[in-house]
């Protein structure tokens, strides 16, 4: 029994935790913040760089709002496995290190690759492709969050340019308004 729940906190932790991570930290900030595009994706950004040689307390905040989400449930796992919250927190930061490895020409061997693909895992070369674009490749441990993503992405999208439209048409309008109330006889 304690093995079987070692195994679903840990699996639980991880895939609640990235979901949280992936819908409501990394993908609106891509839609509606600058911080972690300026940290995680402008030019000349890598993980090397900027989390270890440049000590920059931006990137420990931008990583830090993004593993909150696994931090938040780390009191109700712990309840269940202490072994489990504990190793799914240590698995989430070596794929955090791992994952980011592609920045020293890191080549994944084919069998790991292989069993990533079956399993569902980001590699780094996959990852990668989200440093290189920032539209492709979401879902930090699970690429299967990948689709509901982008389709979280779209919506976010719409919603700001719809906002963005209403913003500038009631601009516009009290604009319009003031000039009438300057024009008009007194």
């Amino acid at each position: 029994m304690f093995f079987v729940q070692t195994i679903v906190v840990t699996m639980l932790l991880l895939l609640i935790g990235d979901f949280l991570s992936t819908f409501f930290y990394h993908v609106p900030e891509h839609v509606f913040g600058k911080f972690h595009t300026l940290v995680h994706h402008g030019k000349n950004r890598s993980f090397i760089h900027y989390a270890v040689l440049s000590h920059n307390p931006l990137v420990i905040l931008d990583g830090f709002l993004g593993a909150l989400p696994y931090f938040i449930f780390v009191p109700f796992a712990w309840k269940t496995s202490p072994t489990g919250t504990i190793l799914a927190l240590i698995l989430g930061e070596l794929h955090v290190i791992w994952r980011h490895v592609s920045i020293i020409n890191w080549q994944t061997p084919k069998g790991i690759a292989f069993c990533c693909r079956l399993l569902f895992i980001t590699t780094p070369e996959r990852h990668l492709q989200h440093h290189q674009n920032a539209q492709l490749a979401y879902g930090d441990i699970f690429t299967f969050y990948h689709l509901p993503a982008i389709a979280w992405m779209q919506f976010l999208l719409d919603l700001k340019q719809k906002s963005r439209q209403i913003s500038n048409t009631s601009s516009s309008e009290q604009h319009q308004l003031k000039l009438k109330t300057k024009n008009s006889p007194k």
